[in-house]
């Protein structure tokens, strides 16, 4: 293309893909489908989408060593593209990346080895609990989930369709008015 006055016609991609890219065709270690299995936490929509092509398209390269967060300016950041540790990021409610205030799309979620760890660390502690404090302990487990469950099914209950509003057939109370 000359830079001749006039000249801006633009052509196309001269070849065309045929088929997609696969990130895991030629792997023979299982880095990439490690990779491919991990769960991106703690940061924004844009930045998961980020990241996610990053993997999509093997851009993504993982850390060999921890970076320093740039709020606790500690060693602790364990993860590739992210500039805060996942302890400041739940602290101030950021992203994990980017450090800006947006909705969270991903709440860290422990792995299998974390989440076993957890729990035989939760029989110890039980085991060293007298049997009124177990107990105890049971109920506001169990207090918990059922408010969980309740706000779940919660939700749905205050919604009206705009019919109903405009001819005001239902107060609250369900009578006609």
């Amino acid at each position: 293309m000359s830079l001749q006055r006039g000249n801006h016609k633009k052509r196309g991609q001269k070849y065309q893909n045929t088929t997609a890219f696969k990130n895991d065709l030629h792997d023979r270690s299982g880095k990439t489908k490690a990779m491919n299995s991990m769960v991106i936490s703690e940061v924004c929509a844009r930045c998961k989408d980020v990241i996610q092509w990053k993997i999509q398209y093997k851009k993504y390269k993982p850390l060999s060593q921890p970076k320093k967060c740039t709020k606790c300016l500690q060693k602790t950041v364990k993860a590739a593209y992210h500039v805060i540790c996942s302890k400041c990021a739940k602290e101030n409610g950021v992203c994990a990346k980017c450090g800006g205030k947006e909705d969270i799309v991903h709440k860290p979620v422990l792995s299998p080895a974390e989440r076993a760890s957890q729990e035989t660390r939760l029989q110890g502690e039980l085991k060293v609990m007298s049997e009124r404090q177990r107990r105890t302990f049971y109920r506001t487990l169990e207090k918990d989930e059922d408010a969980d469950d309740e706000e779940e099914e919660g939700d749905g209950d205050e919604c009206r369709s705009d019919s109903e509003i405009e001819e005001g057939t239902d107060d609250e109370n369900g009578n006609a008015g």
